[in-house]
């Protein structure tokens, strides 16, 4: 019983040994395979850093609105009788758009204009009949002051007349119409809008900061979007006075609109042109990753380089032995390889952004080769190739595909 309990007991050491050394042997061999597997090399799209042109700009977001604009109302109350206007329809200065029921009015300018005409023949009679010595000063004086009333109150049937017409208080575009004939319309009765579309106005606003970089006739261009802006114009108004809650001032800028394309109320985006720069590195914005710790970019360098350019510590030498100036055969005829590059992690400092580029203020040298696309793959140090068939970043520095 014992020698067979003995048997058991070292079957049982073996077996646990053999348990824990197979993983122990699992462990180390699966470190060493870890260890000495080559890090793939990623293919990156790349960037020549050069100074360049730099055309600043400020963008902002505006709104659209006519140099001349309102909502046409008509002054006094009545049954609308013509509408001399159709929708989208050009109209001139002065041409009478809305004609309201006007007899009653028509029949007292009648009247009246009649009794001014009998005022006017009596003032005429007084006049003669006292340079003949008939008459008195005093019929004289109120003759005229009868002829003056009259004359006055055929001025104001004939004001409280034109009232009853809705004439277009200058050129430009008319809208929808808000009425129709046989409705009866009060003061103030929006019959429809007018915009004068050949020049139009974009306001918007700015930081305060950037108050000082503005001025009157500057340059300005608009779109739809950021990419797009093929409106042209210039700044005629800049706000004395700063918003302030929202420490922001307002700018207007003047466009041209002969093709009508943009319309009073729209959204637009705006950027204002600022003098050019020169000599100004700035890179694509796609180059530029942001962190916790600052904002950096992946610049190329040869394996045997560091971060800034310098000689890398030495490691094993790969020369071989010298062969009294004897090359064979076999190594002349061996192409030459490739130079084996790495991406180095290079902190910078970002000053403005524009069109799609930002500036560099530091970390970067004229000459540098970057990372355009395919950071996400890439850690400090790791091998890469450059393919640029595809460049994302800021077509102003296309580079052939490295070879």
């Amino acid at each position: 019983m014992i020698k067979r309990f003995i048997i058991a007991l070292i079957f049982l050491v073996l077996v646990c040994g053999g348990i824990v050394g197979f993983n122990i042997f699992r462990d180390k061999a699966i470190k060493q395979y870890f260890a000495n597997m080559p890090v793939p090399t990623t293919t990156v799209s790349s960037q020549t850093v050069e100074p360049i042109t730099w055309s600043p700009s400020i963008e902002a977001l505006g709104t659209v609105s006519a140099s001349q604009g309102v909502d046409l109302t008509v002054e006094s109350a009545g049954i609308v009788k013509e509408i001399r206007f159709a929708g989208n329809e050009q109209v001139k200065v002065g041409s009478v758009l809305v004609q309201l029921d006007d007899a009653v009015q028509q029949a007292d300018l009648a009247a009246a204009k009649t009794q001014a005409g009998l005022d006017q023949t009596t003032l005429e009679r007084a006049s003669v009949l006292q340079k003949r010595g008939v008459g008195s000063d005093v019929t004289v004086d109120s003759a005229r002051a009868a002829s003056q009333a009259s004359t006055s109150q055929v001025a104001k049937l004939q004001a409280l007349l034109d009232q009853k017409q809705l004439r277009a208080p200058f050129s430009g575009t008319i809208g929808i119409r808000k009425v129709d004939i046989g409705q009866y319309v009060s003061p103030g009765t929006i019959v429809a809008t007018l915009q004068d579309l050949e020049t139009m106005y974009v306001d918007f606003s700015v930081p305060e900061q950037q108050l000082n970089l503005l001025r009157i006739g500057g340059p300005a261009r608009f779109g739809l979007t950021g990419e797009d802006m093929p409106f042209t114009g210039k700044i005629i108004g800049i706000e004395p006075k700063i918003d302030p809650v929202s420490r922001l001032v307002k700018v207007r800028v003047e466009v041209s609109n002969p093709e009508g394309k943009l319309s009073p109320g729209q959204f637009v985006q705006a950027r204002v042109l600022l003098p050019e720069e020169n000599n100004v590195v700035a890179l694509g914005q796609t180059a530029v990753v942001s962190s916790l710790y600052g904002d950096y970019v992946y610049v190329i360098r040869p394996a045997d380089k560091d971060a800034n350019g310098r000689q890398a510590a030495a490691g094993k030498s790969d020369a071989k032995p010298a062969t009294n100036g004897a090359v064979s055969s076999a190594e002349a005829a061996e192409p030459a390889k490739p130079e084996a590059l790495v991406a180095r992690q290079v902190f910078v400092k970002t000053g403005r952004r524009s069109s799609g580029l930002v500036e560099i203020l530091s970390g970067l040298q004229p000459g540098d080769k970057i990372v355009t696309a395919g950071q996400n793959r890439l850690s400090n140090g790791s091998p890469v190739a450059i393919d640029n068939t595809i460049n994302p970043a800021n077509p102003a520095q296309p580079e052939p595909a490295a070879k």
